[in-house]
């Protein structure tokens, strides 16, 4: 028996031994437990169903039950509140038994449910960070927040990156301040690069702090690619392989799952969709589809690659390359569980996208993943604690709210001058205003901001993007596009996969009124950066593959073809490091190519800076692969673009930021009322990452390669 496990409150083995017939405990919940009894904050780094919410919760639930903890003892937040409402039932089959006490707390839960009677909070309340924001609010509840010892952060790597996680610190940071201690802080992720950077993110070196990584056990994967240039054979492809089994078919944005959701109707049982803008019951639908005995299908982005748990799977089918290792990892972890191999089959399109698909799987063999680098310049976040600590103070002085705004520590970057500068252009601008030395929300924070009793403050998400699509009746469908709905280009719609007509706009409301529609004619787009493409992990790896020739991936005698095919058009001389250039033969006006293998972040970028350089009627474009310069003049055209880039490798951040165009402000929620340097320096660093770029730049070798098949193009990879 585990020596943990004997260790463990009564009733708490009873539950283990009881719910899962448990007798020890898993590795990953062993060393867990061993480093929360410390008090150190904990990174846990497992496989996707490989025991990560258990190894949290036991240790949490150890130290209530041994020392009789009362009121909200632990915080478990995460990114989504489709994956508390999963989490809610693995977190009451194991407390309830024990008389411990769950509570979510999100906005699909009814207004009525999100309370407690005076004395009896729960010990463990499921939030998200928007929702904890909202909480902090009310007086007479968040009192009962002082007690927290313990707070889960699920699903870490989902905030590192981004506006949200910086402010979940800035909460992290007000519960040690509610609590006047540090309180624990548990991260649990299935996908970390460089975890020793992401615990210091987390942790900030408050106390203590502990990596327990637990890499998944050797297990068998089987691999199946199918490349089929016509979409009818993919459809055909899809439909073998799914039919009678149950499986998750992932495509990387919501416009292709609509797509395939309608070219698959009627050809495959219990088909389903999943994505962020279909309605919350066609979700919960898709979810319990794979509760039915039958073969089940669901079309997916990545909604479902989180902690979701859908059950045993036969088959992961990924449509197109997914864009990261991370990823795939999180996607091939849906399938081969409970002892099953892991089962993943590749749908692709064309050549391009079966090298790409090896080089993810090349990466994750050598256990390398996507590095995540938190943000540089958060004054956007920093801009709603400012408008937030003014709605909750009438009047306060500079000094006062510069004191309580630059507190947290992911502020500390943050110069007093940098935030005294914000004010000022506030009150200029009529944010603010001012009554001597004392600062008031003024009348422009009132018309933008104000709506719903100052409800847009609470999250850093922007929503003014997106329509309701609703019925008549007033059911729900889904969320559409605002560019697809002011474009008036189609009033015939598939969401959900179902067709639509749109009948009303109620642009004030952003509200669509829609009705069923038999029109096959339906057509529907989202716009989001986060459908990019590949990461530059996935990009250096294909440029490896080229060097050495191919792959020891094991491929049938086709696949080894169509490789090969791809990887002819790449110049023999493009080696595994380095930025390539090469003139290309016959070609009219001068045409050259970058291979950079860089990813689309680095080559926009780069693209910019060149079309600068060169002026002229010289014309760049960009992939994530290759730059491509046209008409850079019938002689010496090779010449010209080395010279530009090494003029851009000596380029300092305040040069660069001269030339590149500045993002609209509604990229960000509250970026607009930032004065106009500020917006700059935050686009340069955030947008734009220009450090990383000029890191690169100013290390990697900018080499020419001499022969290359004439008229090859840029898009042909």
């Amino acid at each position: 028996m585990s020596s943990v496990f004997s260790t463990l409150h009564e009733s708490l083995q009873q539950v283990l031994a009881q719910r899962l017939e448990w007798t020890e405990l898993r590795e990953v919940q062993e060393r867990t437990y061993s480093a929360v009894v410390t008090g150190s904050d904990v990174l846990v780094i497992a496989p996707t169903a490989g025991g990560k919410s258990e190894a949290a919760l036991i240790p949490v639930m150890d130290d209530i039950l041994k020392n009789g903890r009362m009121g909200v003892a632990c915080l478990y937040i995460s990114p989504l509140k489709a994956l508390i409402n999963d989490q809610e039932d693995r977190f009451r089959a194991f407390c309830i038994p024990t008389s411990l006490s769950v509570m979510k707390w999100h906005g699909d839960v009814a207004k009525g449910d999100r309370s407690w009677k005076d004395g009896e909070p729960p010990h463990f309340l499921m939030i998200t960070p928007e929702s904890l924001e909202v909480l902090l609010q009310e007086k007479n509840l968040s009192s009962d927040l002082r007690r927290i010892r313990t707070i889960i952060i699920d699903e870490l790597h989902v905030f590192v990156e981004s506006e949200r996680g910086v402010h979940l610190k800035v909460l992290l940071d007000r519960m040690d301040r509610i609590t006047k201690r540090s309180v624990q802080r548990i991260g649990l992720s299935a996908t970390a690069g460089n975890p020793k950077e992401v615990l210091a993110w987390l942790s900030e070196g408050r106390h203590k702090a502990e990596i327990v990584a637990v890499p998944s056990p050797p297990k068998e994967k089987q691999f199946v690619f199918i490349v089929e240039p016509e979409e009818k054979d993919r459809i055909n492809a899809l439909v073998r392989i799914v039919d009678g089994k149950k499986a998750l078919v992932f495509v990387n944005s919501r416009s292709v799952a609509e797509k395939l959701m309608k070219a698959s109707a009627g050809r495959i049982r219990n088909l389903h969709i999943h994505h962020s803008s279909v309605s919350l019951a066609t979700r919960k639908t898709s979810e319990e589809a794979f509760s039915s005995q039958d073969g089940a299908c669901i079309i997916c982005t990545s909604t479902l690659e989180l902690g979701i748990d859908i059950g045993d799977l036969d088959v992961v089918v990924q449509i197109g390359s997914p864009n990261s290792v991370s990823s795939f990892l999180q996607r091939m972890g849906r399938s081969g569980r409970r002892g099953k191999s892991a089962y993943v089959a590749w749908v692709l399109q064309n050549p391009c996208e079966l090298l790409c698909s090896l080089a993810i799987i090349e990466c994750a063999i050598r256990k390398e993943v996507e590095n995540l680098t938190p943000l540089k310049k958060p004054y956007n976040v920093l801009l709603q604690q400012v408008f937030l600590y003014m709605y909750n103070h009438s009047r306060v002085s500079r000094k006062q709210l510069a004191a309580s705004v630059l507190s947290p520590p992911v502020f500390s970057d943050i110069e007093p001058k940098i935030l005294d500068q914000i004010i000022t252009h506030l009150v200029q601008a009529g944010y603010l205003t001012t009554d001597g030395e004392m600062v008031m929300l003024g009348t422009e924070a009132e018309r933008v901001f104000g709506r719903s009793n100052w409800k847009d403050l609470y999250s850093v998400i922007s929503g003014g993007g997106e329509y309701r699509a609703v019925t008549p009746d007033g059911e729900v469908v889904g969320k559409l596009d605002a560019r697809f709905v002011n474009s008036r280009n189609s009033d015939e719609i598939s969401l959900g996969g179902r067709n639509w007509s749109m009948v009303k706009c109620d642009e004030g409301h952003n509200i669509v009124v829609v009705v069923p529609s038999g029109s096959d004619s339906s057509r529907i787009f989202w716009t989001s950066a986060s459908e990019g493409g590949f990461s530059p992990l996935v990009c250096r790896m294909v440029q490896k593959i080229r060097a050495q020739g191919g792959t020891a991936l094991p491929l049938g005698e086709h696949e080894r073809e169509v490789l090969q095919t791809v990887l002819a058009r790449i110049p023999e001389g493009v080696g595994q490091d380095g930025l390539h250039v090469v003139e290309q033969t016959g070609a009219k006006g001068g045409e050259v190519l970058i291979f950079s293998f860089s990813g689309g972040r680095f080559n926009r970028l780069l693209t910019l800076l060149l079309q600068d350089r060169l002026g002229g009627k010289a014309q760049v474009r960009y992939n994530d692969f290759i730059i491509k310069v046209m008409r850079a003049g019938k002689d010496g055209a090779g010449q010209r673009v080395m010279c530009a880039l090494r003029e851009i490798q000596k380029m300092g951040k305040d040069e660069i930021g001269t030339v590149l165009p500045l993002p609209q402000a509604d990229g960000w929620k509250f970026a607009r009322a930032l004065p106009p340097a500020l917006l700059h320096d935050l686009s340069l660093s955030d947008h734009y990452h220009v450090e990383e770029f000029m890191d690169i730049m100013r290390n990697v070798p900018v080499l020419v390669t001499e022969t290359l098949v004439p008229g090859i193009q840029s898009h042909e990879l």
